[in-house]
């Protein structure tokens, strides 16, 4: 049995090579990551590519590429008006050229020096990477954008519940399904998907599905994770909650765990993202002298976290969460 809380390297070890790239999902694997989280977006043509977000100007280097000039566009998501190149504008088959950059070269210019060194990747490309895996390792996969993506005629529930069903992963017990929005979560379930459904919580706001079905009357996160608002949640079928970390560990570096202990006694997991060692992510009391790129005292922040009992964290250098759960005991 896997130590509790698990260790889930978030978008690959994000931490040491460009987030999404094969290096990043292999090196989380020789780190002894439990299991590793991409990001789903479609291209225009439905097949799912892993980035961050579907705009990917600072992802990609699409920026540069005189051929893809013209894709550049304005475009408004989730209320919010956002300038660059976006996944769904380009076929795979064009996507498939462009090359990688790190997303925080000012924070973590060490992963820097890897820019344009490779590819962007298929959710396909990480089934197989896990087939081929040595050791059993779990895939939490995140859908973003569902509702923006059902606007434009991309259903990303379909093409996940496909991608799935066809490299045999719709009913693995490594599987977890992830979301800002619960609707995709339960159109995932209806389409036979088997994994664990989590749905991701923000500190402020509510769901983009909630605001495009109810406007300003949307049910708010905070609403959400109330003790009732927990309760409906997994009365709905999910089987946990994930938390921005904000909201588990204060400036001052002091847990606060009642929401965890309010969502275990409804019967969901805890999640939290996401674990992060330099300065420029700890909470203020944690960090040190050195500069925003430099390591600050994640171990105190990543022993506060883990000790409120959550289930799992979302580490960007997995192998320190590692470290800091065999410091707990785990």
């Amino acid at each position: 049995m896997t130590p509790a809380p698990l260790v889930i390297a978030h978008r690959g070890a994000s931490g040491y090579r460009p987030e999404h790239s094969l290096s990043a999902y292999r090196l989380a694997l020789e780190l002894g990551a439990d299991a590793i989280e991409p990001d789903l977006v479609s291209s225009r043509d439905g097949v799912l590519v892993l980035r961050h977000e579907n705009e990917i100007s600072g992802t990609t280097d699409v920026a540069s590429r005189a051929e893809f000039a013209d894709r550049r566009t304005t475009k408004t998501i989730e209320g919010a008006s956002q300038t660059g190149w976006f996944t769904e504008d380009f076929t795979w088959a064009e996507l498939s050229t462009l090359r990688v950059r790190e997303r925080l070269p000012a924070v973590r210019p060490g992963s820097a020096a890897f820019d344009g060194e490779e590819p962007m990747l298929r959710l396909d490309d990480l089934l197989a990477l896990l087939d081929d895996a040595p050791r059993p390792v779990g895939l939490v996969a995140e859908i973003k954008h569902a509702s923006y993506f059902e606007s434009i005629g991309l259903p990303l529930d379909e093409l996940t519940a496909a991608a799935l069903s066809s490299a045999g992963w719709a009913s693995d017990d490594r599987l977890t399904i992830e979301s800002f929005e619960q609707t995709v979560l339960e159109q995932v379930s209806a389409r036979g998907v088997g994994g664990r459904l989590v749905y991701l919580v923000e500190k402020s706001g509510a769901a983009a599905d909630q605001i495009a079905r109810s406007g300003s009357a949307a049910v708010s996160y905070a609403d959400q994770i109330g003790a009732a608002g927990l309760a409906g949640l997994a009365s709905s079928g999910l089987h946990g909650i994930s938390l921005d970390k904000s909201m588990l560990i204060d400036a001052h570096g002091v847990g606060h765990g009642e929401v965890v202990d309010t969502a275990h006694a409804a019967g969901l997991d805890v999640f939290t993202w996401t674990l992060r060692a330099e300065n420029a992510f700890l909470a203020k009391a944690n960090r040190t002298a050195g500069g925003k790129e430099a390591r600050g005292d994640w171990r105190a922040e990543f022993a506060t976290i883990m000790g409120l009992g959550v289930d799992g964290v979302f580490a960007d250098q997995p192998e320190l969460a590692m470290e800091a759960r065999r410091a707990l005991g785990g």
